[in-house]
């Protein structure tokens, strides 16, 4: 990928024009619609209106793309102005190229009513025309209000600055209405939107945001049905799989770290590692192919599931089935969170999207189940059941309805009870209970796991079944019109 040798202003905020050009290729970058005015804006009026737009070339692949002028009108959103970013989106749709927009917006003009109100409409529209089609990106740079944050929530992934911040109403109007005194960080900066799933990355500044933009970019294709490029194979760092993960499945690791030494040079680009942190998605590559990675993390809560974390992943598993990335999933669940709390957070409902988002996924699936993989979240992780193409176990693995001093508690409890020492009457059985039911041969014989797999083996066999699949026919791609809506 082209790095491009770009350094933030003292203020590290660059212009519109400053915005597209860290994004673009040196050179390749061609304006469009620069000296539209608003007819309603007057003597005030300005060329562009508030907006550059035009197309470009990120790693010598086109593309189109805009950025909004906070210093017109605070990127206030106006009949002409949004007919830019509309035309935009659209040469996108008809090109088939990607999109990525540098956003920056007060929200909908004043002085144009329900026009700008209209405009706001019509820029949805097409960004929800594009959704599952081309790759969306948003970049948002400073602060955007209203409209200017519904935009980029119907894109496929959000990235904001540090200085940035994102509101349906502002500091101003929330004091007026609710009597409470907040800033526009408190009330929508990186670090809310990074911890409710609105924003996906961060990025210290505009240019290392642009640069994300481009290794973004890079793990994805053109548009929906065609691959996204593949590079020369590089191999992990030197280790161990099954070095990090602790043979007591009641010890905790970071999932982060078995990823590294599977994908390509262990580099791996994670999205939302803020929200939800019991789940793991990302982007990386395996044998120069790019692909999607879900992984359960038992460094945060032991790796259970949750509303979020199965909602997180849901958009992650439909992001990349969009467009065409085969997903790698890795599976160490002690299974779903319990309580009143996940029950009234409609952790049903959650769950069922993510259950909804494997079933109907069309790309290549492959599942490494590690160290457990119980309950409900077996079924939801990729299972055999859902249309996973292959599913592997480590040897240790243990796969059932539930771990196995939970399960001696239900069906032994009489006994442990009358034992002269429970505990340890509990814990022979558990031992027992985990030989019998638990043990990954079980799940083996029964055609639940294809195959116990060595952890020495996993990178090998995941590059094997990727080159089997890699021509693998997706009868409904040319059918269906799905849109990757936000969940």
């Amino acid at each position: 990928m082209t790095k491009l040798a770009l350094a933030p202003r003292a203020d590290e905020q660059l212009s519109p024009l400053e915005r597209l050009e860290a994004l673009c290729d040196p050179g390749s970058l061609k304006l469009v619609r620069t000296a539209v005015r608003s007819q309603r804006m007057g003597d005030g009026a300005r060329d562009g209106d508030g907006v550059l737009g035009g197309t470009g070339v990120v790693d010598g692949r086109p593309i189109t793309c805009f950025a909004q002028d906070a210093s017109f009108a605070g990127g206030s959103l106006g009949e002409s102005h949004a007919d830019t970013v509309v035309q935009v989106l659209e040469m996108a749709g008809r090109a088939r190229v990607p999109v990525v927009g540098f956003v920056e917006s007060a929200g909908a003009r004043m002085q144009e009513g329900v026009a700008a109100l209209a405009g706001y409409g019509r820029i949805f529209r097409a960004h929800t025309e594009l959704s599952g089609q081309v790759p969306q990106l948003s970049i948002v740079c400073g602060a955007s209000a209203g409209g200017g944050s519904y935009g980029p929530a119907l894109t496929d992934i959000v990235v904001m600055t540090r200085r940035a911040s994102m509101f349906l109403t502002g500091p101003g109007v929330v004091k007026a209405v609710t009597g409470e005194d907040v800033d526009a960080d408190t009330l929508g900066g990186p670090r809310v939107h990074q911890r409710n799933g609105v924003c996906h990355l961060v990025a210290e500044t505009e240019v290392d945001a642009a640069l994300l933009a481009r290794d973004l970019l890079d793990h994805l294709p053109q548009h929906a049905g065609v691959a996204a490029q593949r590079w020369p194979t590089v191999e992990p760092p030197a280790g161990l799989v099954d070095a990090v993960v602790p043979a007591d499945p009641r010890k905790v690791y970071d999932v982060r770290n078995v990823i590294a030494l599977l994908v390509d040079g262990g580099r791996h680009l994670e999205i939302g590692d803020r929200w939800a942190r019991n789940m793991v998605c990302t982007f990386a590559r395996i044998d120069g192919r790019a692909v999607g990675v879900v992984a359960n993390q038992p460094r945060y809560i032991g790796g259970v599931m949750d509303a979020d974390s199965a909602t997180k992943a849901a958009r992650f598993v439909r992001t990349c089935d969009a467009f065409g990335l085969p997903l790698v999933v890795l599976v160490d669940t002690p299974g779903f969170l319990p309580g009143t709390s996940q029950e009234s957070a409609g952790v049903i409902r959650h769950g069922a999207k993510l259950v909804h988002a494997f079933a109907a996924a069309t790309v290549p699936r492959i599942t490494v189940i590690t160290r457990k993989a119980f309950g409900g979240a077996f079924i939801a992780m990729n299972s055999k059941a859902l249309g996973a193409d292959l599913v592997f176990a480590w040897p240790r693995a243990q796969i059932g309805v539930m771990g196995a001093q939970q399960a001696v508690g239900i069906v032994h409890r009489r006994e442990i009870d009358a034992a002269e020492d429970p505990l340890r009457t509990r814990d022979l059985l558990a031992a027992t209970y985990a030989d019998e039911h638990l043990d990954v041969a079980a799940a083996t014989a029964g055609g639940f796991v294809d195959e116990a797999l060595p952890p020495s083996h996993t990178r090998g066999r995941l590059i094997a079944a990727l080159d089997t699949l890699a021509n693998v026919d997706r009868p409904r791609l040319r059918d269906r019109n799905e849109r990757n809506i936000p969940l």
